[in-house]
């Protein structure tokens, strides 16, 4: 199934999310950008100049804008926060919480640059827990594409969604290989490779790592299912277990920390319902550092090969 999914270019997750919160935008008129003095950042050009009154230029004040968005959605706007991912969850944690999750609030939080592929802004600035602290509050749902074509996707599903959302997505150019028109569907993880040795399950940038790593097992005759867990949260448990069943161990790539992520999130499943041997392919509790984002992604382990030799030991424990 690898050959459904050629590589179209390399583009911008976050271009991604600006063509989508424009195009949105035409269609739903009840839909509004913040943004905490990151417009650019975060392509929201088209936005501005077609929609004025509809964006909202909060300054470095991240707290404020979740509360200003909160706020929106009382009156029936549907806003979207835009900042760096950190900035979007450890900054305004306490906001989140209490102004949006607490109350239930329809604000979808969008947050760029995450994870080691920020590169050289450094530590400070790759967040790698992210996912873990959102997906802890209640009804908080959490979305991490692959690709550019699937962040535009994203960017629009999540208007029609009621309740609050968390949108990650990425800094650098990257492999865009999801069709255009694909179907994008919250809470529904996409089946891009099918096999029976070991099960793969991938978010975000690592789903084209996890891709070259099923081609170069696939020279050994080993035969993986991938499966791109798109929504961390609700978790497409039915899709984690029909693959586990059938090939006995799992293997999990994610772009966040061990501790928290997806690869937590897919061993509750496991423990519950079909215990099998798991390896997570991760950031091993530690922060990162400034560097280009491939050098990074091979210093920390977070690369086709390491996911090979994940698959090979979770093989190799069943």
């Amino acid at each position: 199934m690898l050959h459904d999914y050629p590589v179209q270019n390399e583009k911008e997750t976050r271009g991604g999310f600006g063509e989508g919160i424009h195009e949105i935008a035409q269609e739903n008129d009840q839909v509004v950008a913040l943004t905490a003095d990151l417009a650019g950042s975060l392509k929201l050009n088209a936005f501005m100049k077609d929609f004025p009154e509809r964006f909202v230029q909060c300054g470095i004040a991240e707290a404020n804008m979740i509360g200003i968005a909160a706020g929106m959605t009382i009156g029936g706007k549907i806003p979207y926060t835009t900042t760096f991912a950190n900035f979007s969850t450890s900054r305004v944690y306490d906001q989140i919480r209490q102004s949006v999750a607490y109350s239930g609030k329809n604000v979808k939080i969008c947050a760029s640059h995450a994870g080691l592929t920020l590169g050289e802004d450094g530590a400070t600035h790759q967040v790698l827990e992210d996912i873990g602290m959102m997906k802890m509050l209640p009804g908080m749902t959490v979305i991490v594409p692959c690709d550019f074509n699937q962040t535009k996707q994203a960017t629009k599903a999540i208007a029609s969604y009621e309740g609050p959302v968390y949108l990650r997505f990425g800094r650098p150019k990257w492999p865009n290989f999801t069709p255009v028109s694909g179907d994008f569907t919250i809470g529904k993880a996409q089946q891009i490779h099918e096999g029976s040795d070991a099960s793969i399950f991938a978010c975000g940038h690592m789903v084209w790592q996890a891709m070259k790593a099923v081609e170069m097992l696939a020279t050994e005759n080993i035969q993986c299912d991938l499966i791109n867990i798109h929504t961390i949260k609700p978790l497409d448990e039915e899709a984690i277990l029909r693959s586990v069943q059938k090939t006995g161990c799992a293997v999990s790539a994610e772009e966040h920390q061990i501790n928290g992520g997806l690869g937590e999130s897919v061993s509750k499943v496991l423990a519950k319902a079909c215990p099998v041997p798991q390896e997570f392919v991760a950031v091993q509790d530690t922060f990162g550092e400034s560097g280009k984002p491939t050098d990074l992604l091979k210093k920390y382990g977070l690369t086709p090969e390491a996911i090979v030799a994940a698959v090979k030991k979770a093989i190799s424990r069943k």
